[in-house]
């Protein structure tokens, strides 16, 4: 067998097994144990994994992935052991500063999670409009495939809108924001600034977070509830161990966590396009991404994905339901703004590039 194919298989089963023990240790710890006992668990995941990145972005060697896997179950033993007794002073303090930085950080999530957002569709737009303007044959699907965001969208928010709209206030933010997104998306048409492309994938994020507001208390699983302690007998082991999995996963936080990876992760791959040269193609640049502004903010966002990965979700594990759906109208108002300013500031668009996007 290939070498390199083994290799870059225990590569890949190595950071498989990093993601699944993160994403199981944080709620297990916070359903067996207490919340500063979570704390410290994401505090010390934290600091392993800002070292693990900085020994990356030195070294650079994928060996790197396998030899942290032991240590996520070491930290795990660590957390228990220092919570089953007296804890410290020191590690109570160091947890509770932490969960105040992670409750503080709060805005910047939404912030990154809004801006990630709104920089994909405009990519996807821009995308759109260069392929419109190679062929007319590229237009008629373009239209299709908007449409279909359209009415995907439209159905989504409906479906979502009884359990979404259960307070006077909750349903005047929906009101708010699908008239606000109706009015930027008719001014957009008009000033020349936007097109269907972008407009249809901002109405499926908006959908998206509307849907997710529909959470209601009951949605989300009391993680008490589904621990037991473990008996020596290996069936109720493990039956104890997937009925945790299966209903102490908070799923919601599970949607909103990999919905604000992959929206960041796009983002960080769309940045270096964004310069001098912004929207162009990549080989406009002669010395590649090194070349671009946005290059260095890339690999670091790259570099220290898991140290994000851990941060985001040690906050959304924190919030409860009801912050969960506040800061998600927040993330909705904060992303219409910033389409507003945009279409505001953006150039117009010339008559070749623009005459598919309005009659």
């Amino acid at each position: 067998m290939n070498p390199w194919l083994l290799w870059s298989a225990l590569s890949h089963t190595a950071r498989l097994s990093t993601v699944l023990q993160i994403l199981l240790y944080l709620p297990l710890t916070l359903a067996t144990l207490s919340t500063p006992a979570f704390l410290l668990l994401s505090l010390l995941l934290s600091v392993h994994s800002f070292f693990h990145g900085t020994l990356i972005f030195l070294w650079g060697s994928q060996l790197l992935s396998v030899m942290q896997v032991p240590m996520h179950p070491f930290l795990l033993l660590v957390s228990f052991n220092a919570f089953s007794q007296s804890v410290h002073p020191l590690l109570a303090t160091a947890a509770s500063w932490w969960g105040k930085i992670l409750t503080f950080s709060g805005p910047t999530y939404i912030a990154m999670e809004g801006l990630s957002s709104l920089l994909f569709a405009q990519k996807v737009g821009q995308v759109g409009k260069e392929l419109a303007d190679e062929a007319e044959s590229y237009q008629f699907g373009i239209l299709i495939a908007s449409a279909a965001a359209y009415v995907v969208a439209a159905w989504w928010i409906v479906v979502a809108y009884p359990a979404a709209a259960t307070s006077p206030l909750s349903s005047t933010l929906l009101g708010v924001a699908l008239t606000a997104f109706l009015f930027l998306t008719v001014i957009g048409f008009r000033l020349r600034r936007t097109n269907i492309v972008e407009s249809s994938m901002l109405s499926l994020f908006l959908a998206y977070n509307i849907w997710l507001c529909g959470f209601d208390q009951t949605s989300f699983s009391d993680p008490a509830s589904s621990y037991a302690p473990l008996l020596s007998n290996i069936l109720p082991h493990l039956q104890t161990l997937v009925n945790f999995i299966t209903n102490t996963l908070p799923k919601p936080v599970l949607v909103a966590l990999f919905y604000r990876l992959t929206i960041l992760q796009f983002a960080s791959r769309i940045l270096p396009t964004i310069g001098a040269d912004a929207w162009e193609s990549d080989d406009s640049t002669n010395d590649g991404w090194n070349g671009r502004p946005t290059s260095t903010l890339t690999r670091f966002l790259l570099t220290y994905r898991q140290l994000i990965f851990v941060v985001v979700y040690s906050h959304l594990l924190l919030l409860d339901p009801a912050s969960q759906v506040w800061w998600r109208w927040a993330n909705v108002m904060f992303t219409l703004l910033l389409w507003s300013i945009e279409l505001i500031v953006s150039p117009d668009g010339d008559d070749v590039s623009t005459k598919w996007k309005v009659e």
